[in-house]
């Protein structure tokens, strides 16, 4: 052992214990310095408290401080060997409403493993990467459960099966919102490639067109987002931040974006960009000016006025509905009318 003594000392003449040299109880001093042990192969190095009596200045063993330094070097070995702690494993437990020893059974290790680590004991390092392993991947544990199942009892199965199922449901949800989240980013990059060029304001209006068209056509939302009524039209925030930083300039992406829509929402964006794609970024912001939808949310509001009022998934139904029955339209390429009348009507 190698000791580099750290000038860092604390005086604490309170604290006395016995002197195995003195034999006789003695105050001491508490000194860190710098240690190196080695464990598992591996040289460690950590910050290690010792006592010292104020009287004969030889070193003192005292337990509490024994112990502080056991948890410090265990933590430096753990950190170094990249082992699951002691949290870790409680996780794992409540994670699968599991108990210590129906768990160490399932993965094949004497009963008292688990309850061991969690004294303080450290793993080895397959025994911790298999640890790691289940509370990261519950098909994984799953796999385990079910392999090993005649090992544990039927209540302990039955309660860390139910668990599972649980978990594994609440992973879909979680996978479903975050594809929801991207499926806007999706839409704008099949819309920008369709396009060629294309400006941020215009954008807005074909992400606007792209869900108004393709729920009244299949009864479902295109995506999961809100427009707001801007001043200069319907505008989807994140889309917004997304690309504002080319202004009033036409938007360029890289081409490794990725396009993850499927054959009918790849036809009816493709055929709002072939009938409203046509108008500029202006003219377009001034077809959604003439619509209920955007006038009904910006009610009482004057024209230069910015607000952040959502315009309801509600308007834009009834609006187009209404607009479906008015105009006849019997499939998405009937879409081209309106949009023709749209324009003309407001030049």
């Amino acid at each position: 052992m190698i000791n580099n003594l750290i000038n860092k000392e604390h005086n604490m003449s309170e604290n006395i214990d016995f002197c195995e040299v003195c034999l006789d109880d003695r105050a001491y001093t508490i000194k860190e310095e710098e240690t190196i042990e080695y464990a598992r192969g591996k040289e460690i190095k950590y910050i290690k408290k010792q006592a010292y009596c104020t009287e004969c200045h030889n070193p003192m063993y005292i337990g509490k401080i024994n112990d502080e330094n056991l948890e410090v070097l265990y933590s430096k070995i753990r950190e170094v060997d990249n082992i699951i702690n002691i949290e870790q494993i409680k996780e794992i437990l409540e994670k699968y409403s599991i108990g210590k020893r129906p768990l160490s059974s399932l993965l094949g290790w004497g009963e008292l493993t688990i309850t061991r680590y969690l004294d303080g004991d450290i793993p080895t390092k397959s025994y911790s990467d298999t640890l790691k392993l289940i509370l990261e991947d519950v098909n994984k544990m799953s796999e385990i459960l079910e392999n090993n199942k005649s090992k544990i009892s039927e209540v302990a199965y039955r309660k860390c099966r139910n668990r599972i199922e649980e978990l594994k449901k609440s992973e879909l949800a979680i996978s479903a919102d975050e594809s929801n989240e991207h499926k806007i980013d999706n839409v704008a990059i099949n819309i920008i490639r369709k396009c060629g060029e294309i400006t941020p304001l215009a954008l807005q209006k074909l992400l606007y067109y792209s869900q108004a068209f393709y729920k009244l056509f299949t009864g479902d939302y295109l995506f999961d987002n809100d427009c707001e009524a801007w001043i200069h039209g319907p505008v989807y925030r994140c889309i917004y931040d997304r690309y504002k930083c080319f202004g009033r300039g036409q938007i360029e992406i890289n081409d490794s974006d990725e396009i993850l829509l499927d054959e009918i929402e790849d036809y009816i964006v493709g055929c709002v960009v072939r009938y409203f794609g046509c108008y500029s970024g202006k003219i377009l912001e001034e077809m959604t000016h003439s619509e209920m939808p955007w006038i009904l949310t910006r009610r009482g509001l004057k024209k230069d006025v910015g607000c952040n009022r959502i315009i309801e998934k509600e308007f834009i139904d009834t609006y187009f509905k209404n607009v479906k029955d008015k105009y006849k339209l019997i499939s998405i390429d009937d879409i081209k009318e309106y949009s023709t009348t749209l324009f003309n009507s407001i030049n």
